[in-house]
């Protein structure tokens, strides 16, 4: 079957399940809606919740609410879980973290009021709800934030019998781990094995032996940015967290550190687009105007600088009334090629491959290409502009002006990130202001000063 059709299909199943489970909603008819939720995985029962409205999902949630568990709380989206958590039972809630790891109910409760947030702590045993509130005391956005408590140990001298035997007997293990830690004394992690190393090891092999080249640890208080860069860099499967001592207070796991990744690549490509970096779907009119009016003010008031460029040039577009007809093509394909530009490098200072030390190779890179592409586009328009108009002055204004704007365009993409970077500042905040802004008074101001000079 075509890839193409079968994805249309399943697009055209869901919506029509989606359709059955409002009507069913509709009728009040919690047998039929439990029937039809049944099937569904946890990611696309929170998938739906966020493309209902507010009081379809009310609705649902009323006659459905008795069937939410700790997998579907943490799958929702942060814009609607305050929403779903407050409409649930205390008792739904309260069995639904009880099913979670420490790092899952920390994710749900960090973004909650806090009434929300002590129903829920309520809910957990001593011990769980002491292992999260240590966990919330770390910095937003840190690794201690990130981890989970529940951790698999061995002390650094035992064999592999050893390890296994205590793995069975244990009551208490995670219900998902991927290394077992080996400690000193001192609790301080000294490296890692893998429970596949394990499992085929003979029983007297030293656990130290088949310890993972690949070992590292975390501080509690590094960044989460930091933390899912070194994952995604080294490839590693879980990494330890330790305190300022060098202690083993917990362990982040690869899951947990893709999501960083999504959500940072989600941020990024929201702020360029100017809507904040927490719009969604679900949000209603007056948060989403909230959320872009701001940028759009902002680019009201960096637009108004092309608006002054070109009042400086109204004796010459006057006297040629075609510039006026010509002026946003030159602006339009600067800001093309400014956007591509600065996709590329917000995404390579994201993941680090754009550094101080490789930035110079990289805008010169950047230059040479606005170059060659300003010439190749310069070649057509200018010719077309000359043929069009009868006039080859014309022609020759139009594709210098496009070959200045196409190096001015790809040297601000680069550049504009870079400075921000360099400042402190999230590259991907107002880069796309700037950049925009940049094109468009370069681009005015090379085809109208050009004009001046060679046709006036």
């Amino acid at each position: 079957m075509d890839e193409n059709l079968a994805v249309m299909d399943e697009d055209e199943v869901h919506a029509d399940r989606v359709a059955a489970i409002l009507d069913a909603v509709e009728a009040g008819d919690a047998a039929r809606v439990t029937v039809l939720m049944q099937p569904l995985h946890a990611a696309d029962i929170a998938d739906l919740l966020e493309q209902m409205g507010s009081a379809d999902r009310g609705a649902l949630l009323a006659l459905w609410s008795g069937e939410i568990d700790g997998e579907i709380l943490s799958e929702i989206s942060e814009a609607i879980r305050e929403e779903v958590i407050e409409a649930l039972p205390d008792k739904v809630v309260a069995d639904a973290v009880r099913e979670l790891d420490t790092d899952d109910v920390v994710d749900i409760l960090e973004d909650l009021e806090p009434e929300d947030r002590g129903r829920i702590l309520d809910a957990l045993e001593d011990a769980d709800r002491v292992a999260v509130q240590q966990a919330l005391s770390y910095p937003e956005d840190s690794a201690g934030r990130l981890m989970q408590r529940e951790v698999v140990v061995a002390p650094e001298h035992w064999t592999v019998g050893e390890a296994i035997d205590f793995l069975r007997g244990s009551d208490s293990l995670p219900d998902q781990f991927y290394h077992v830690i080996l400690i000193d004394p001192r609790l301080r992690p000294v490296g890692y094995a893998t429970l596949g190393r394990v499992l085929s090891s003979r029983r007297d092999v030293a656990l130290r032996d088949i310890a993972e080249d690949s070992f590292r640890t975390v501080e509690a208080t590094d960044p989460e940015g930091d933390v899912a860069y070194i994952f995604n860099q080294y490839h590693l499967i879980s990494c330890p967290v330790v305190d300022a001592g060098g202690r083993l207070v917990g362990v982040i796991t690869i899951d947990d550190a893709m999501n960083v990744l999504d959500e940072e690549h989600e941020e990024d490509m929201l702020r360029l687009a100017g809507v904040g970096d927490e719009a969604s779907v679900s949000d209603g009119a007056v948060e989403t105007v909230r959320q872009r009016l701001p940028w759009l003010a902002i680019n009201l008031v960096t637009a108004s600088l092309s608006a002054v460029v070109i009042s400086q040039f109204q004796h010459t577009i006057s006297t040629l009334v075609a510039l006026a007809a010509l002026m946003p093509i030159v602006a339009s394909t600067g800001g093309i090629a400014g956007t591509q530009s600065l996709a590329v490098a917000v995404r390579a200072l994201a993941t680090r491959d754009l550094t101080q030390a490789n930035a110079a190779r990289v805008v010169r890179r950047e230059v040479l290409a606005g170059f060659i592409n300003g010439l190749a586009l310069a070649a057509i328009l200018g010719a077309a502009g000359a043929f069009i108009f009868g006039n080859w002055q014309l022609g020759l204004v139009l594709g210098l002006a496009m070959i200045v704007n196409q190096v001015v365009a790809s040297l601000g993409g680069v550049l504009v990130p870079l400075g921000l970077s360099k400042m402190g500042l999230d590259p991907a905040l107002a880069s796309g202001t700037f950049v925009t802004t940049l094109t468009d008074v370069m681009g005015f101001f090379a085809f109208l000063g050009l004009a001046t000079v060679v046709l006036i």
